[in-house]
């Protein structure tokens, strides 16, 4: 199906030669050195190089090879320290040596397009399935201003109680992701940083706090942003991750001047950014009598005040419901709704009585005016399965109703849509021809 050329450690290669016969793939060239690959790339153009993401076999020089020659590059890391180099470098296709041929495949054949690398202020080079480049954007959830490119920002609330923001914003830049964009997920809750232990990430050096303080003095560059953020590896899609402070105590590091700077470099490099918020929006603690001390809900407002989109999110249950409609007040006060997509969380008979997609919606409708929601329904099995693994509800449960809902939603309020097909009256009749036939 496709050409391959090798750069592996001989263990490695070993272990794939037999599953990339059997998908019949063809290996066209095998190199031990960077020199020796970029003769390859020059001879045998082969549609996918799949080497080391040791430093000795990945490069800058052969990532922008492969770019120039429109050449899809999968690295495959032994080591954290590989893993490390090669996403330093910018490569988003990074899988572990040790990884099944099932999750390198779909890299291969997969109809995401994802660039190698990101290259800005140009247009990014996108590989296509067969392996060739085309240039232009490939991001249609990005307004462009020259050759400067802005993304979007969707910023994810909820009220105290635990109304499943994390679980939700996860999901959402897992999905948006998986649609073939580049996303950057933040924690910016000042509370209860929580997206690295969903993840199984490390957060000794939470990465929004590090970004912060690099916008402060002016320093937040691309390439820092590329080094301080972590990246959560999917076939199906990966995205960046700027994990939350582990102490809450550390919330004046997140004030409300760095958040908006750092939201602002955020745009200029990913498609989306993904804010999970904290709760509070208060603007003005009382325990506090100096005016211009730093305030530990600043994140948050400025979250939602530099987002494009924000969703609400709130548990479906009396309780859930109750703080959610007191808090909707509170957030009506602070942007306006007229950009708010509302979630309730774990719709579940057992909780609201008979019919439970009905009981909330009315609830919502008459003591909220709210008119439209997005009902998530409970997975607990699912849900449990993606937090013991650090995974993605798309990743662990592809097939839960939770996950389908939420890209159900994704794709019909978060993304653009797809522009049409043009119908024609050759269509029709080919149509007709097609059924007359069967």
């Amino acid at each position: 199906m496709a050409t391959l050329a090798l750069a592996l450690p001989r263990r490695t290669e070993d272990r794939l030669l037999a599953d990339i016969v059997e998908h019949g793939h063809a290996i066209v060239a095998r190199a031990a050195t960077v020199p020796d690959l970029l003769d390859v790339l020059s001879e045998s153009a082969p549609d996918v190089v799949i080497a080391g993401a040791a430093r000795g076999t990945l490069g800058a020089e052969l990532i922008a090879a492969c770019d120039a020659n429109g050449v899809r590059l999968i690295a495959l890391a032994e080591t954290d320290a590989d893993r490390r180099h090669a996403v330093g470098l910018g490569l988003f296709e990074v899988l572990d040596a040790s990884a099944a041929w099932s999750e390198i495949q779909p890299l291969i054949v997969g109809g995401i397009v994802i660039p190698s690398r990101i290259e800005d202020p140009s247009p990014p080079v996108a590989v296509s399935r067969t392996g060739s480049a085309r240039t232009g954007s490939a991001r249609t959830g990005t307004a462009r201003t020259g050759s400067m490119r802005t993304g979007s920002v969707i910023a994810v609330w909820g009220p105290a109680g635990s109304p499943g923001r994390t679980t939700l914003a996860i999901n959402i830049a897992a999905e948006i992701a998986a649609a073939g964009h580049t996303v950057v997920l933040a924690d910016i809750d000042t509370y209860s940083g929580s997206v690295a232990p969903t993840l199984g990430m490390l957060d000794e050096a939470p990465g929004f706090a590090a970004a912060c303080r690099l916008a402060g003095s002016d320093s937040l560059t691309r390439s820092e942003l590329e080094r301080i953020a972590q990246r959560y590896a999917s076939p199906s899609g990966a995205f960046w991750v700027l994990t939350g402070i582990g102490r809450p105590s550390r919330w004046p590091e997140l004030s409300g001047e760095r958040v908006t700077r750092t939201i602002d470099a955020l745009r200029h490099w990913v498609d989306y950014v993904v804010l999970d918020t904290g709760f509070s929006l208060e603007s003005d603690e009382e325990i506090s009598s100096d005016l211009f001390a730093p305030r530990r809900n600043a994140a948050t407002l400025a979250g939602l005040r530099e987002c494009d989109h924000v969703v609400a999110c709130g548990l479906a249950d009396p309780v859930g419901m109750s703080r959610f409609l007191r808090a909707w007040v509170d957030l009506a006060e602070v942007i306006t709704t007229d950009r708010v997509s509302v979630v309730m969380n774990r719709v579940r008979s057992s909780a609201v009585g008979l019919d439970p997609r009905g009981q909330v919606v009315q609830a919502l409708r008459r003591f909220g005016g709210i008119e439209s929601a997005v009902l998530v329904p409970q997975d607990q099995q699912g849900a449990d399965a993606a937090v013991l693994a650090g995974r993605t509800l798309r990743d662990a449960a592809p097939k839960s109703p939770a996950r389908v809902r939420i890209r159900r939603f994704v794709r019909a309020e978060l993304l653009p849509v797809p522009a049409q097909a043009p119908t024609g009256p050759r269509a029709r009749v080919w149509w007709r021809r097609a059924a007359a036939a069967r």
